[in-house]
């Protein structure tokens, strides 16, 4: 069963979805990315939390968190914006499951808190050394033509472009989700400054303080990503040496949406691993 809630961190409201043992110490932290939310993980926090905590929340400027004006829409914004979550959430060590920009976001934190870290899962994300923006970026990244694309884009466009690259069609709640966070003022300005504001290979000088962490580290991802290419998912290694990595033969860039079977597979019996150690940080925190 899970447990809706929320936290203010700097006064800015992110909804959250737990399961699992409340107030535990540990726990797997799923991030999204964009145009993502807690919906994209409902599925995973309710099988993780089989195992222990698990919880996902929105983070500002998408889903139903607050997107404020003066949020700073930067990776370094969003990485101290988790910090506070995790710290409001009395979570001292994170498993976490990161897709997307999720990955900057979360590795960003893990880098200047690296006794936080419990383990990390990339999914379709990663420290991306040599990494060129995709096409849909490079619309966001040049200032008016971003706003003109999210003011044209129409519901049966949106469904066309995310086609693109994916071996099966994206389940009718995924595109209906991504159009309405496409159409929320909001979120608009949070990608637009997001994507302006961050080079493509942004976490690249983060490499090797990550790979001195080497924390336990699965990374997933779909052969078919047309965004993020499945080349990427091997280099991982190059950053976390002891990575296993598992690239899901029939699914794109969303495979919480195109594969779920699939991704559960392989995520949830490593997590499942990961927090066999997880009783005695839960009963220091009781």
């Amino acid at each position: 069963m899970t447990r809706h809630g929320e936290v203010f961190v700097g006064g800015v409201r992110s909804p959250t979805l737990e399961a699992g043992t409340e107030g535990a110490a540990e726990a797997v932290v799923f991030v999204h990315g964009n145009p993502g939310s807690t919906h994209d993980w409902a599925r995973l926090v309710r099988e993780a939390g089989e195992h222990g905590r698990a919880i996902a929340l929105d983070m500002p400027g998408f889903g139903e968190a607050d997107k404020p004006e003066t949020f700073p829409y930067t990776v370094e914004g969003y990485a101290e914006h988790l910090r506070g979550t995790l710290e409001e959430l009395g979570v001292r060590r994170a498993h976490l499951v990161l897709h997307d920009f999720g990955g900057p976001w979360g590795l960003h934190w893990a880098a200047r808190h690296p006794e936080g870290l419990a383990s990390v899962t990339l999914i379709d994300t990663g420290v991306l050394v040599g990494y060129r923006w995709h096409m849909l970026a490079q619309i966001w990244r040049r200032r008016g033509v971003g706003e003109a694309f999210f003011k044209i884009t129409t519901r049966s466009g949106l469904r066309l472009a995310l086609r693109r690259g994916q071996p099966r069609p994206l389940p009718e709640e995924a595109l209906e989700l991504m159009y309405r966070a496409n159409k929320d003022p909001g979120t608009q300005r949070a990608v637009l400054r997001l994507y302006r504001a961050t080079p493509a290979d942004g976490l690249a000088h983060l490499s090797e303080r990550l790979r001195s962490l080497d924390p336990p580290t699965l990374v997933l991802w779909g052969r078919h990503d047309p965004y993020l290419k499945v080349k990427f998912a091997e280099r991982q290694r190059d950053t976390f040496p002891g990575a296993e990595v598992v690239v899901l033969d029939d699914s794109g860039h969303w495979p919480m949406w195109d594969a779920p079977e699939e991704l559960e597979a392989a995520l949830i019996p490593f997590l499942a691993r990961q927090l066999q150690g997880a009783g005695s940080v839960s009963a220091q925190s009781s």
